[in-house]
């Protein structure tokens, strides 16, 4: 998962960061308002961590803002204790889900995982397609009911590949979600096809189908069609 927390106090905002990065997760910070324009501008989140306050803006107008652009992001509004005006007008003004401060950052992590299975994974934590079965709970992978052996982020991509199913990924779009928006600025994404080529191999390996296609000169496709 990748996420964008939207915190101008910088110490919970590093450690949400902290936090989320020690769960797996990509987590990128912006402090205020047209920080956070900027990056959802350039890059896409799976989910959003919006706080009400902010200094140069109003969460809530961010969220308005958001909508407009149709950015899909799931988002979790952070209000203030017994804030519940900004509550009832985040929820619906489109966030799907808040939480009050103080609060702890497993139930953090557990609401953007609830958003997360239901905005790309239809509710589940199960993902499946034909013979390629992922568990997001556990982490693992299994082809023909074989157990994978796969790192993190190969299964972060096999994941990522399932969820844009018959979609051209650029090698830029890949691993901006797999490791950050900094990777916009390298000069190439070999890493990318080396990734890539492990997992293919490794899906091969259990007699799986080579579902991920190479588009020369854009990046790569997950043709569902294949057989």
């Amino acid at each position: 998962m990748k996420v964008l927390a939207v915190e101008d106090n910088k110490e919970l905002a590093s450690s949400i960061h902290d936090y989320l990065a020690g769960e797996g997760y990509i987590c990128e910070v912006a402090y205020g308002f047209e920080d956070a324009k900027e990056k959802l501008s350039l890059f896409s989140y799976d989910c959003l961590l919006l706080d009400i306050m902010l200094p140069d803006g109003n969460g809530l107008e961010l969220l308005r803002w958001i909508q407009q652009e149709h950015i899909s992001s799931g988002i979790l509004i952070i209000s203030a204790k017994n804030a519940l005006d900004d509550k009832v007008n985040g929820l619906e003004g489109g966030a799907d889900d808040y939480v009050t401060k103080p609060f702890h950052l497993p139930e953090l992590h557990a609401r953007l995982r609830a958003i997360y299975r239901r905005k790309k994974l239809e509710g589940s934590n199960l993902v499946s397609f034909n013979e390629i079965n992922l568990n997001t709970d556990t982490l693992e992978a299994h082809i023909n009911n074989i157990l994978l052996d796969i790192t993190r982020k190969e299964f972060d991509l096999l994941l990522y590949f399932l969820v844009n199913k018959n979609r051209v990924l650029s090698r830029q779009s890949i691993a901006a979600h797999l490791w950050g928006d900094y990777t916009d600025n390298l000069a190439n994404f070999d890493f990318v096809y080396q990734h890539v080529k492990n997992l293919r191999k490794k899906i091969n390996a259990a007699n799986g189908a080579d579902y991920i296609e190479t588009v020369y000169g854009l990046g790569y496709k997950f043709n569902s069609s294949k057989v």
